[in-house]
């Protein structure tokens, strides 16, 4: 594909054409000029929504909804850095590479560079997790957020019990000293992908086939397996470090929280309360549902988007 005129001095746009599996999107390539690349689906036209996703998943996850929300938002669905088709660096010291902190300012000079000093954002499981961050480091950039299944990481780190423990084994899992982790998962990707994907999706058939197969293209390359770790092994670390640092700081941009009330999260935590210890303004509610609620309830959340960022 053909290299086109940078959208800023800060970064360049490759563009791939149109984007598999998100009707009337197209892919792009955002070399951000510090060695970072991220992958995104971009479509729409009117006010900036970023739309981040979680583990296991990639942009895609935002299939069933994204094409909608298009209709009243210009749409960004990007890969984090580490997934997908976006850069996947080395950790560095104590995985500072994947601090919720740098992966949050890549998606930031993403919407400076495409034009969108000011934008929404809507995160998904670790994607929510950038999305905080992003609001505490960035509160001049994100007008709105919506956090979706999860419960700040702190909190959850602190109140730890066995019942926890039990249902999210991966984060104990995957934060283990490298290679032990990606070895093992490397052993059979797909069965792990599958037990994964099976465990916190409430409803039947909500991943469906071509959406796996992309998630498992992915998630097929030992760079992205490594990188998960690290993701989640910054979450164990550093991340819980810049947390402790602005445990006074509230998020001040309005904040909706949603969440399946069938899953982990809304099993163990009072989600909004949770919320409400990091954040001035906030809202939100239960769907009935497992962790992924655009694939298990995508015309729900797409009226609760709607109704919250327009």
């Amino acid at each position: 594909m053909a290299e086109q005129a940078p959208s800023s001095p800060e970064i360049a746009i490759t563009e791939l054409g149109a984007a598999p599996l998100l009707e009337g999107f197209r892919l792009i390539d955002a070399s951000l000029g510090n060695g970072i690349t991220i992958r995104a689906a971009i479509g729409g036209k009117g006010p900036l929504l970023l739309l981040l996703h979680g583990h296991p998943q990639t942009h895609v996850t935002w299939r069933k909804v994204a094409p909608r929300l298009a209709e009243h938002f210009t749409i960004v669905a990007a890969d984090l850095r580490g997934y997908g088709d976006s850069s996947k660096p080395e950790g560095g010291e104590r995985h500072i590479a994947y601090s919720k902190r740098s992966m949050a300012q890549d998606q930031v000079a993403l919407m400076r560079g495409l034009g969108h000093p000011r934008f929404g954002v809507a995160g998904h499981d670790r994607g929510g997790r950038v999305a905080h961050r992003m609001a505490l480091d960035h509160p001049d950039a994100v007008s709105r957020i919506a956090v979706i299944d999860i419960a700040p990481t702190a909190t959850m780190y602190a109140r730890t019990n066995k019942e926890f423990a039990t249902r999210y084994f991966w984060w104990f899992f995957l934060i283990q000293p490298a290679p032990l982790p990606e070895r093992m998962i490397g052993a059979d990707p797909e069965m792990f992908l599958r037990k994964h994907i099976d465990g916190q999706v409430k409803t039947p058939g909500a991943t469906e086939p071509a959406a796996f197969a992309e998630y498992l293209r992915c998630y097929n390359d030992p760079a992205t397996r490594h990188a998960i770790c690290e993701d989640y092994r910054a979450a164990a670390t550093i991340d819980l470090d810049h947390d402790a640092l602005d445990a006074n700081k509230r998020i001040t941009a309005p904040l909706l929280a949603i969440w399946g009330k069938l899953g982990t999260v809304g099993a163990l935590y009072d989600v909004l309360g949770t919320w409400r210890e990091k954040a001035t303004d906030v809202s939100g509610r239960a769907f009935d549902c497992g962790h992924t609620l655009q694939e298990e309830r995508p015309q729900e959340t797409i009226a609760e988007l709607v109704s919250f960022f327009r």
